[in-house]
């Protein structure tokens, strides 16, 4: 926890607890469905958890903001975000079935009330969000895809209603294809090696 607490020194008691769960009800249920690889599980607060909390350094989501996660695999970004903002509403979508039970698992333990998982595909959910959350999925001209008319019309942050997505590695030109792309080091948010050449990559809708 000391290394969360480095980054995000105002958690609650509650949100502490939540997080120290993680370790063990992963670790657990990786090994009946694997959704993150064997030498990941070691540093899962690290490389999951503490990866997808960078978008909170990005935005701070305020109460009631809709998010989907997309292509959420085992959780991520969107367990650790929804238990660092409790008060918003977090739809984790995969396409993959399987992958989803452990969602609901980590869900249910902790017993989180802002989760709804869905079995579907992005661009057949019916609903509209502020925001879209992501983490290697796919390409950024995909995921601008399916997320087209995903989004709600009115902003309600100062950064605008939009897809935020994580990534790694050489992500230039992937990026340079897209308008209103930009990219941001994580690096410049956290100083562990792991964040080196990650980042988060924010389009505008």
């Amino acid at each position: 926890m000391e290394l969360l607490l480095k980054y995000f020194p105002d958690l609650s008691q509650k949100q502490m607890q939540e997080f120290s769960a993680l370790q063990k009800i992963y670790t657990e249920w990786n090994e009946k469905i694997n959704v993150i690889s064997r030498k990941d599980i070691e540093n899962l607060l690290e490389r999951h958890v503490l990866h997808s909390l960078s978008i909170a350094k990005l935005i701070q989501f305020k109460n009631a903001t809709k998010i989907m996660d997309l292509g959420t695999g085992g959780g991520f970004p969107g367990i650790p975000l929804s238990i660092l903002f409790p008060d918003c509403r977090f739809h984790l979508v995969d396409s993959i079935g399987k992958k989803l039970k452990v969602v609901e698992a980590v869900k249910d333990e902790l017993g989180l009330k802002n989760i709804f998982t869905f079995h579907s595909r992005a661009e057949d959910m019916e609903f509209q969000y502020d925001f879209v959350v992501s983490r290697a999925v796919a390409p950024l001209t995909d995921l601008l895809e399916w997320t087209k008319k995903k989004y709600l019309p009115k902003n309600h942050h100062l950064t605008h209603n939009g897809l935020i997505c994580l990534k790694g590695g050489n992500i230039d030109e992937e990026i340079a294809v897209v308008k209103n792309a930009r990219k941001v080091s994580i690096s410049s948010f956290f100083e562990e090696s792991f964040f080196k050449d990650k980042y988060i990559v924010y389009t505008e809708q």
